[in-house]
């Protein structure tokens, strides 16, 4: 049974790698390729800024007639996201950096400049030293007296080390952490005995108020009082008419709680009866003077 996935492929015995044709491909033939601008640039035609890192389908040649110690130059072309003009910019193997060629400029990089501007030094310098020694005399005692002024910082700086190092950073770090557990078992303490000293208030206010409690002891004989009835008022109605009293109504009795108004009307014959009996020439003058 055959492979599913055929991996290696049937060589006649007649083959030949030579007779197979070779494709002729022109050397400046260009080929789409998806990349990332390299760097941050700005279009000459509408100004629109192309950050580095932004994407592009871009067509990639080699140049033809550059080389750098046998390496091969590219050139690429992409084309601005807002006009669509043409952009072309070639790798740059000499600085490991890409350089701008037309449609775009690229803008400022601090770094950048600051190597080409040590590159710049370092170059007049040794043509300098080749033409003058004198020069190179005085480059040197100038480079002797700087590295003398780095040796002296690099002292400061170990002495400075030294007297670090005598410090015990862990007795230090010891130290704080016996300090923060006394303090926890200092706290502790005292919560206990805050503790301790409410639950003693709080026991000897029990025993004050049981003290009192039983010098205190309740009268004997006496019944709770109990609810109020509205029956109690006739009860007391009917008592006072059967002893042959008077009913008075007094601020405090039940009567004149319950509203003494509702047995007025029936109480008012008795008492004018038994006020004719004990005093007649009194009530008959008061009757008659209301009736003049």
């Amino acid at each position: 049974m055959s492979e599913r996935k055929v991996l290696n492929k049937y060589y006649p015995p007649d083959f030949d790698p030579a007779k197979i044709p070779k494709l002729k491909l022109p050397k400046d033939r260009q080929y789409v390729v998806r990349l990332m601008a390299p760097f941050n640039m700005r279009c000459k035609t509408c100004g629109e800024y192309i950050y580095k890192g932004k994407k592009f389908n871009a067509r990639k040649e080699t140049v033809q007639n550059e080389v750098y110690l046998g390496l091969p130059i590219f050139r690429f072309y992409i084309k601005c996201t807002r006009c669509l003009a043409e952009i072309t910019f070639k790798t740059d193997p000499e600085n490991t950096d890409y350089t701008m060629e037309h449609g775009a400029t690229r803008n400022f990089q601090a770094e950048k400049l600051l190597e080409e501007e040590e590159k710049r030094i370092q170059k007049e310098r040794e043509e300098e030293e080749l033409n003058n020694p004198m020069k190179v005399l005085e480059n040197r005692t100038k480079d002797s007296k700087l590295e003398m002024e780095v040796l002296e910082n690099l002292q400061e700086l170990k002495e400075l080390n030294q007297r670090q190092a005598n410090v015990d950073f862990e007795a230090m770090l010891q130290q704080y952490k016996e300090y923060e557990e006394e303090q926890k078992r200092r706290e502790q303490e005292e919560d206990e005995q805050e503790m301790k000293a409410m639950l003693e208030q709080a026991q000897n206010r029990r025993l004050l108020a049981d003290s009192d409690s039983d010098e205190e002891p309740a009268k004997p004989g006496t019944k709770p009082a109990g609810k109020a009835r509205p029956t109690d008022v006739l009860q007391e109605v009917s008592r006072a008419q059967s002893l042959g009293h008077p009913l008075l109504l007094l601020p405090g009795s039940r009567a004149a709680a319950l509203g003494s108004a509702l047995f007025l009307p029936s109480l008012l014959p008795v008492t004018h009866e038994q006020l004719r009996k004990r005093a007649p020439g009194a009530l008959g003058r008061k009757e008659t003077g209301i009736n003049g």
